[in-house]
């Protein structure tokens, strides 16, 4: 047996029998050796431990890599339950997932609710536990043996999984005196997870269904220093002050009632106002790139979303149809893309119509789980700023190409650091549609691009859209938390499914290709970023109110008038303040509403007509005439033009 190992660089290994991850990162170094906590194989994690039978691509993933983390906190969820089983021996576990910052693990404790000074006891047993240093071990067992143990431990969320794995591969992981139900995979051994930190407590229902019990879900970080757990439980501070739901009630940006529903958030005027601008922005950038706008209705024929496959691929997370009494079936629509492909689809296309670019300003409804909503990060009506382009195959990498720079132009707009994930199908997955051919062509084409532009690129398998690989943008703000935003997606199969199709230039019929693109994702979330992005300061373009002016006393209200009225005529946001306080109160206040300028003006700036000028955080910044001031903050906002 001869096995050919690539590694991310393009080298290549041979090995004459099985290898597994730990024999080639010895090989490549002992400091790689030392920091590696799991592999990936052709796009797959494996343990450090798993045999490679086969010539394969692989990396070998340390902390510094998303992939490494996963493991890390995978692991470190099943050294918290292992200590939770110690303290509180008739616990049932759901599951322990890793996520985007650490893990959790969903927990049934039959009459009792868990205290803060609980889990700082599982805490404590954990840094004990980890400090034996045992491997995590995997074991293949068959789907009886593995219901045996789990009927023994009269574990019923454990069975239920069981019951949804029948025919299917069944591996175990054992550290330690615990024994899960898992995929894996694990970090080597415990020994690695050397500080620890449980952060909450939560109410979760068993496989996210409202009509199932409420467990207990416990939240957790784990690190290898303790410098980036001081520097990670520092950041959640900054987030607590920075949260959107706080500032957008105290921005007056926007509000959920329940008067209107969870999850569908009414903008309040400020709030609209961010939006416009920033579709403002979008409309702009849209119309330099050629691309047509369009409007499309809330609902549509439940047949139309039968031929897309989002219904029923999205059931569960769709709002139930509307039935009328003629027998028609209507849905709020949870995509914009079938709209969009009928506009196509009302004349005959040519290769001369191509690329044919729509684009809208689209919402769109699903039924998030009530657990799963926050404020404006995860809502049940949010607006895309959607498009579909319409090309030859023979655009295709170019019209990426162009979606990815626009794409990359909002963030960059905005000082936001920005790494790209190659969103691929999971060949062992059955909720893909299409041909594996066009598949494979569409990955390709999006590693090409890739490639091609340089991207801070790594790939995620089983991430696609159930339509096609995408190209996810993965944003990073101002205190280092990753959100994922903006996606441009490669699309075979919907023209297909609507056979759509255009003349080429041989006057045959032909398929376009779709490439389906949302710089923003969605306004909700995207402006629930830009609020904790920048804690409410805004770039001066997008601020609510831009400038307030301050008059001294009543005997200069009339001058403060004056400038506020020439300011709104030239096209800014002006507020006058003429209240009979004083101007430091006024000052402060307007401090905490975040206005990038305050004017002062008194008996001094009337005779002089000049304005005293203050700026959010920087203070005083002296006496201007009006025209230059003007000019500075139009200098100011002229980046975005």
């Amino acid at each position: 047996m001869n096995i050919e190992i690539k590694l991310p660089d393009g080298s290549k290994k041979k090995y004459t029998s099985s290898v597994n991850g730990a024999k080639i990162a010895a090989d490549i170094g002992s400091s790689l050796s030392k920091a590696a906590l799991s592999i990936s194989v052709n796009g797959s994690i494996w343990d450090l431990s798993r045999e490679i039978k086969d010539n394969s691509e692989i990396k070998i993933n340390t902390w510094d890599s998303l992939e490494g983390k996963s493991t890390y906190w995978h692991s470190s969820a099943h050294l918290m339950a292992e200590a939770i089983e110690k303290l509180f021996p008739n616990t049932k576990f759901g599951i322990g997932p890793a996520i985007e910052n650490g893990f959790y693990y969903d927990i049934d404790i039959p009459n009792y609710q868990l205290t803060l000074e609980d889990l700082q006891k599982i805490e404590n047993l954990m840094l004990e536990l980890s400090k034996r240093d045992v491997e995590f071990i995997r074991s293949e067992v068959t789907w009886d043996e593995a219901k045996k143990y789990f009927t023994s431990k009269k574990d019923p969320y454990k069975l239920e999984l069981l019951d949804g794995l029948i025919g299917k591969p069944i591996t175990m992981y054992q550290q330690g005196d615990f024994t899960d139900l898992c995929f894996g995979p694990h970090i080597p051994s415990s020994g690695k997870i050397k500080f620890v930190k449980l952060l909450s407590i939560a109410g979760a229902y068993w496989r996210g269904n409202e009509k199932n019990k409420m467990m207990q879900r416990i939240y957790g970080i784990t690190f290898p220093t303790k410098k980036e757990l001081d520097d990670y439980l520092f950041q959640l501070e900054e987030a607590k002050r920075r949260d959107h739901r706080k500032l957008g009630v105290e921005l007056e940006l926007f509000t959920i009632t329940p008067n209107i529903g969870a999850g569908l958030p009414l903008w309040l005027p400020k709030g609209t106002i961010i939006r416009e601008e920033l579709e403002k922005f979008m409309r702009r950038e849209q119309k330099k790139r050629g691309y047509l706008s369009v409007v499309t209705p809330h609902i549509a024929n439940i047949e139309l979303f039968k031929t897309s496959g989002h219904y029923p691929y999205y059931k569960d997370s769709q709002f139930p149809p509307i039935h009328f009494e003629n027998g028609e079936e209507f849905m709020l629509k949870p995509m914009n893309c079938p709209h969009h492909h009928q506009i196509y689809m009302t004349k005959p296309r040519s290769y001369r119509d191509l690329p044919l670019r729509l684009a809208e300003f689209g919402t769109v409804y699903r039924y998030e789980q009530s657990g799963e909503l926050n404020g404006l990060i995860r809502v049940r009506s949010f607006t895309q700023d959607d498009a579909h382009i319409y090309c030859t195959h023979e655009q295709l990498k170019q019209e990426i190409k162009n979606t990815v720079e626009l794409t990359q132009l909002v963030f960059s707009t905005f000082g936001m650091e920005v790494q790209t994930r190659l969103s691929f199908r999971d060949d062992n997955s059955e909720k893909y549609g299409g041909e594996t051919e066009y598949w494979e062509r569409a990955q390709k084409e999006i590693l090409e691009v890739a490639k091609e532009m340089n991207l801070n690129y790594f790939i995620g398998i089983g991430d696609a859209s159930f339509y096609g690989p995408k190209i996810d943008f993965m944003v990073k703000d101002a205190i280092g938390r990753t959100w994922q935003l903006g996606t441009v997606q490669v699309d075979y199969v919907m023209p297909e499914r609507f056979k759509l199709d255009y003349t080429s230039t041989d006057g045959l019929k032909k398929r376009p290709v779709i490439i389906h693109r949302a710089p923003f994702g969605s306004m909700e979330r995207f402006v629930g970023l830009l609020i904790e992005h920048f804690a409410g300061d805004f770039p001066l373009w997008i601020a609510p109110v831009q400038i307030i002016v301050f008059p001294i006393s009543d005997l200069f209200v009339n001058y403060g008038t004056e400038i506020e009225q020439k300011l709104t005529q030239l096209g800014f946001r002006v507020e006058l303040d003429s209240r009979n306080e004083k101007i430091g109160y006024k000052i402060r206040e307007a401090e905490n509403k975040k206005i990038p300028y305050m004017l002062v003006v008194g008996e001094k700036e009337s005779s002089s007509k000049t304005v005293s000028v203050r700026k959010h955080k920087d203070g005083d910044l002296g006496i201007f005439k009006i025209e230059d001031f003007v000019k500075k903050i139009n200098q100011e906002i002229s980046i975005i033009n």
